[in-house]
């Protein structure tokens, strides 16, 4: 079973199962990737990698059947098409351009990571897309999807080894 996401209505929506949760995607909507930068959360299916989170704001690791692992201070994302390391973690300092993963917004608490242009890396096609906790009024991400910290805890504990997150454009 799959982590559908798609617009239900004005808003997007994640469902798994009977459950459903509001959620939120890229500036540009789900749409077939173009570039990096793009802003669009790329339609497909991505296989759940890891989780990432928080220790100094989490009590305790996230349930999830995933590798699980915190995040550090110097935690980094590549995301410069150009560089050896493009979509995959880094150790700060970096000098490429880059994500940090250590953020002060709690937008990263829980990161889970996704199978989306990692096998093989293809310069260009997308960096970084992740499932992470949303803003507090669903605000669009970079590329990524996002729900409640609750919710993205409940789905992760929910999931199975198999899961996929698919982003669907009914449009």
């Amino acid at each position: 079973m799959d982590l559908i996401v798609t617009r239900q209505g004005d808003i997007w929506q994640a469902s798994y199962g009977s459950n459903m949760w509001r959620a939120a995607v890229g500036r540009s909507g789900i749409a077939p990737k173009l570039a990096e930068g793009d802003g669009v959360s790329p339609i497909g299916c991505w296989p759940i990698r890891k989780v990432l989170y928080r220790a100094d704001k989490l009590p305790t690791a996230p349930v999830s059947v995933f590798p699980t692992a915190a995040i550090a201070p110097d935690d980094g994302w590549c995301d410069a098409p150009e560089h050896p390391a493009y979509n995959r973690p880094v150790k700060l300092p970096f000098a490429a351009s880059h994500e940090e993963m250590w953020r002060k917004d709690d937008l990263y608490d829980i990161v889970v990571v996704l199978g989306q242009n990692d096998d093989p890396v293809i310069p260009g096609a997308g960096s970084a897309v992740f499932l992470h906790v949303a803003s507090q009024n669903y605000g669009s991400t970079a590329g990524c999807a996002a729900m409640t910290r609750e919710d993205l805890l409940a789905f992760l504990a929910a999931a199975q080894p198999d899961t996929r997150l698919c982003f669907q454009d009914k449009g």
